[in-house]
């Protein structure tokens, strides 16, 4: 599969880079938490993603590049996650989240075709000519959970959950309209998304854009997208975000989130700021969770079935 992904990549004039797994820089990630090691020369992170360096590259001219490599997210460990996990994450210069989505079909369909040669588990898509079907945020929860959330307030929200019977742990922030969309999302849709055929889910709230632009033609929504197979989330995408400014805003307000939920706040990405002023060219990325990508493939639930060392025997 990582023979056919490379393949792919090098059909559509992508190059393959390699960035720093320990650097100074940390995209700053209200939800996501990483290992931050001693050094002599001060604290270094391990990547949560290889997204800031590979856009240092993209700012000094690189033109598309991909990257397979490790990524490493602390206290993520479950069925479906690893804290040391495989990634793979590219960037189309000049190109946006439309054809991004259309791009990342045509990579996962060229690593299913590698893995059913092997597989003894059947077809993991089982409609091949159809297209990856595509709904936006607000039209999945109409789908199926039977009501729209744009626009509600986070107690309609609340009592929206309590309706639908959503489970509410008791550290539920019944005020952050953000972890209450993000808890009927992870309870209600997801496991519904991709079981026919794969998915996208689209025109996220803007409050969750991350570091996608927002859209051009309603700005309470981002520009990012979800790929989901039989509810499994399988990779992120983002027009992304060019400008310097609003890439420190939404740092700032992360970091407050963070230490609202008694998080240490990261410094960020300096170098990833210097570079964007300097000059970051109109793109889109995905990072795509590759060892999920397997999972899938070889028809099992648990990604410990496709990493030879997990966590817990690492």
């Amino acid at each position: 599969m990582l023979r056919a992904a490379r393949h792919y990549f090098d059909d559509h004039g992508y190059l393959e880079v390699d960035t720093p797994l320990l650097s100074q820089d940390i995209v700053v990630d209200a939800h996501l938490h990483p290992f931050a090691v001693p050094t002599t020369s001060g604290i270094r992170y391990l990547q949560t993603s290889p997204e800031a360096g590979m856009k240092r590259l993209l700012a000094s001219g690189s033109g598309s590049i991909f990257q397979i490599t490790r990524s490493f997210r602390k206290d993520e460990s479950g069925g479906r996650h690893n804290p040391e996990f495989t990634m793979i994450e590219w960037y189309g210069v000049g190109t946006d989240h439309d054809h991004q989505m259309l791009f990342t079909e045509g990579l996962v369909r060229a690593c299913f075709d590698a893995a059913e040669q092997i597989s003894s588990s059947g077809p993991v898509l089982s409609h091949r000519d159809q297209p990856f079907s595509r709904v936006t945020y607000d039209d999945a929860f109409l789908r199926y959970a039977g009501q729209t959330v744009s626009g509600r307030s986070p107690s309609e929200l609340m009592k929206m959950a309590i309706d639908l019977q959503a489970p509410i742990p008791q550290t539920l922030d019944v005020l952050n309209r953000d972890e209450l969309l993000n808890l009927m999302l992870a309870v209600l849709i997801e496991p519904k998304l991709g079981l026919s055929e794969p998915q996208f889910i689209m025109r996220y709230p803007a409050s969750q854009a991350a570091l996608a632009r927002l859209c051009q033609d309603d700005s309470r929504l981002a520009e990012r997208f979800e790929l989901y197979i039989k509810g499994v989330e399988i990779c992120n995408g983002y027009y992304e975000l060019t400008d310097p400014q609003e890439l420190r805003c939404r740092d700032l307000l992360n970091n407050r989130v963070r230490t609202e939920n008694r998080e240490s706040p990261l410094p960020g990405a300096l170098r990833l700021l210097q570079a964007m002023q300097h000059g970051l060219p109109d793109c889109s990325g995905v990072a795509l969770g590759f060892d999920r990508l397997v999972m899938l493939a070889m028809g099992t639930d648990k990604i410990a079935d496709v990493i030879p060392f997990p966590f817990e025997r690492a």
